[in-house]
């Protein structure tokens, strides 16, 4: 490996994925040419298309009457989208914020488009360490969805459970934990992802969502962001992100080769459990989320001595490791370890801070 990259996204791809795009990049099955240059309308690539929601299908056990959608727009447009097809003019909805992006998305929907109820759901536990505090997750009678993100890549903060909210849809943003753990897709309303973390390049959108949601967009809701425009035309209503979705294809075969889900949480596991325990062993060091509500793919941290910062990311990158800086939001220091990082590059990084750390304490 010639750099271990720990950026939070666009993020580390697997090898094997980079490289099958790369020798099929010219010369896609025999044609001549490669996904980028061919219609989005050919059957070739009608197959890719099939083959990879297919796969996503099988490797989620997304049932039949769940849509999926390929879109581009980002988060941020799911941040609009989400309220301009569930939330009626005189309705309103619960958005329980637990970090930057939960917040991105209440703020969206209260500025823009209507009556946003917040729960704030983290707090600071005896420890001075931030914890969710799930007693805030209780929908407001007669919501007509409660949002979340289940996984706050700026914060560092994980849910590794979900609120009963009886028959109110649970809307999750999943762009940085998907296909990271096996989860449960009925318990949802509609599970929106971007790809660039765990899944293929930046510019494509994901969004899982049940069909009995889909057609009860606002008027004005832009056709591109109408999941019914989007279901009716199978993803094809505008020309699509077609190389970002010829590389999800690959990256669900890479992932449906390992094992699946089940196998890249076990693995998510190790790699994240030897780093915190790393970190909180070593005074040199601190994680200012409670263990139990730790991401696993998104280990945020600082030094104890901050004038240093700038010095380790220059010796880091120095030593290959790369993307280490800590989100504008909050500063300090985040390793991303995402489904394509190997614990190869987690022994690395702990040497690292290993020698960083008794070299300047």
């Amino acid at each position: 490996m010639s750099v271990w990259n720990f950026s939070a996204g666009p993020s580390m791809i697997p090898p094997e994925v980079m490289a099958q795009a790369q020798q099929e990049f010219c010369d896609f099955h025999g044609l001549g040419m490669g996904v980028v240059e061919m219609s989005h309308r050919w059957p070739e690539f009608m197959a890719v298309a099939q083959e990879a929601e297919a796969l996503l299908r099988e490797l989620m056990n997304i049932p039949d009457n769940y849509a999926v959608l390929f879109e581009q727009g980002g988060g941020r447009g799911q941040f609009a989208a989400v309220p301009l097809n569930l939330l009626p003019e005189d309705g309103f909805a619960d958005y329980f914020v637990t970090g930057h992006w939960s917040r991105c998305a209440y703020k969206e929907c209260a500025e823009r488009y209507g009556d946003a109820r917040l729960h704030e759901c983290v707090v600071k536990d005896d420890n001075g360490q931030y914890v969710v505090d799930y007693s805030q997750m209780q929908v407001t009678p007669g919501a007509s969805y409660a949002y979340l993100c289940l996984n706050e890549t700026v914060n560092g903060i994980e849910l590794f459970k979900l609120p009963e909210i009886g028959d109110v849809p649970l809307i999750a943003d999943m762009s940085s934990d998907i296909l990271t753990r096996p989860i449960d897709v009925t318990k949802f309303g509609a599970i929106i992802f971007g790809a660039q973390k765990n899944v293929a390049p930046a510019g494509l959108t994901v969004t899982i969502v049940r069909k009995d949601l889909i057609g009860k967009a606002r008027k004005y809701c832009p056709s591109i962001l109408d999941w019914a425009v989007l279901d009716k035309y199978e993803s094809m209503y505008n020309t699509p992100n077609t190389f970002a979705w010829y590389m999800a294809g690959l990256a669900f075969q890479w992932i449906k080769a390992l094992g699946g889900t089940a196998e890249l949480e076990r693995r998510n596991i190790e790699k994240s459990e030897l780093l915190y325990n790393f970190l909180d062993q070593h005074p040199f060091y601190r994680c200012q989320v409670a263990k139990a509500d730790r991401s696993r793919v998104n280990c945020v941290f600082n030094l104890a001595n901050e004038d240093l910062n700038a010095e380790f990311l220059t010796q880091a990158k120095a030593r290959n490791l790369i993307g280490l800086k800590g989100h504008k939001v909050l500063g300090g220091m985040r390793a991303s370890i995402y489904n394509a990082m190997p614990i190869e590059g987690v022994r690395n990084l702990v040497a690292f801070l290993e020698e960083f750390a008794q070299a300047h304490s």
